[in-house]
């Protein structure tokens, strides 16, 4: 084993540019890819912290619009409110130098205790008789606060409301399409005096809604989490993280690749010298070994260091963050979410490339036969 060692530490000293250069490709690579993917971790964060601005946590659709007592309470629970859900056409009257606007949205009337499910929208300012629209959704509708709207159900009831103020969670299908009432409104809207769609709470730990939801269900209401009403978000943002984490990848493979070929050249370069190392009693196993050991070394060490530049890498951006187009983006600047799950399997993938890329020197070092190299 000693041998092996020293003629693979001699070649790599021999060759320093070369190695150094085949270190540094792996090295790039994991950078890369380790920074993308806590740049996209980021993202997926900042989109999922915006949805929930203007989501609940947890909703107890309720069995019997008739019957909905109060949710058992439970340590979990953060903020709760009664609510009534539905949808209905808003429309403005057309005034001097603005013409009307119109547009459909849901309607979602807050009973006592609404302000604690959303504190970050700054509903204290709803009351009976006023709306709060998502920031899209008053655009589309040429609404500002003061404004009167008309509210037209399903069965055509008609109620006007005036816009108190307007919301804005970042999430245009969200800013687009809500507006909050209060309860009192909506069951006037609907010509449902007694009726609740449910309760909607807001927990400690939002990731602990399944666990909390059928706890409290009961006999009464149907548990309905925030990971279930945005399924199609979060697979569509996990899927996105596999494909950049894919294509970035590639970097690696062709990195430990060109490391490997460097390394068979330096094969077909030695072919004397292995085919004496082998007439003077080497075993062709520990000739082999010491090229596929010099990939492994240089594998192993360009992992270690592009760990350390991706670390490096995505603290400065978590210290000095990217800006980005606010006016196109929900977010002005591009977090970063460092996660140590990342870097593990980041450098198994690209340790596992490592040492099947050092299997083409060894296979092309086992194939060389000293006597007719000799002859």
């Amino acid at each position: 084993m000693r041998f092996i060692w020293f003629l693979a530490w001699r070649h790599l000293r021999h060759r320093r540019i070369q190695s150094l250069i085949s270190l540094l490709g792996v090295a790039v690579g994991i950078m890369v890819l380790t920074t993308a993917l806590s740049l996209t971790n980021g993202f997926i964060k900042g989109l999922v912290e915006a949805t929930l601005k203007a989501v609940p946590h947890l909703y107890l659709q309720s069995l019997n619009p008739e019957e909905s007592p109060p949710p058992p309470p439970h340590p979990e629970v953060v903020g709760q409110a009664p609510v009534f859900l539905t949808k209905a056409l808003l429309t403005r009257r057309a005034e001097a130098g603005r013409s009307a606007g119109a547009d459909f949205a849901t309607l979602i009337g807050l009973g006592e205790g609404g302000e604690t499910v959303y504190p970050d929208l700054n509903l204290s300012r709803l009351r009976e008789g006023g709306i709060v629209l998502g920031s899209a959704l008053a655009r589309s509708l040429g609404a500002y606060p003061g404004d009167k709207l008309f509210l037209v159900s399903i069965n055509q009831k008609r109620i006007e409301l005036e816009v108190v103020g307007t919301f804005q969670t970042g999430n245009y299908l969200l800013d687009a399409g809500f507006a909050f009432v209060r309860l009192a409104d909506a069951r006037a809207l609907m010509e449902q005096p007694n009726a609740l769609s449910g309760y909607q709470l807001r927990l400690r730990d939002p990731e602990r809604a399944p666990e909390v939801g059928l706890a409290l269900a009961g006999k009464h209401y149907f548990p309905q989490t925030w990971q279930s009403s945005n399924r199609t978000l979060i697979e569509q943002l996990a899927l996105q993280k596999r494909v950049i984490g894919i294509v970035v990848f590639l970097i690696v493979v062709v990195a430990a690749l060109g490391m490997a070929s460097v390394l068979v050249l330096t094969v077909i370069e030695k072919t004397p010298d292995i085919a004496l190392l082998r007439v003077m009693g080497a075993r062709a196993t520990q000739v082999a070994g010491v090229f596929a050991l010099q990939g492994l070394i240089l594998g192993v060490l360009g992992i270690l260091m592009g760990n350390l530049l991706g670390f490096g890498l995505s603290s400065y951006f978590r210290w000095r963050p990217v800006e980005i187009p606010g006016e196109l983006y929900f977010l002005t600047r591009l977090p970063v979410d460092i996660k140590t799950s990342d870097f593990v399997w980041v450098s198994s993938f690209s340790l596992l490339v490592v040492m099947l890329a050092s299997l083409l020197p060894l296979w092309r070092a086992l194939r060389i036969k000293p006597g007719e190299v000799l002859r």
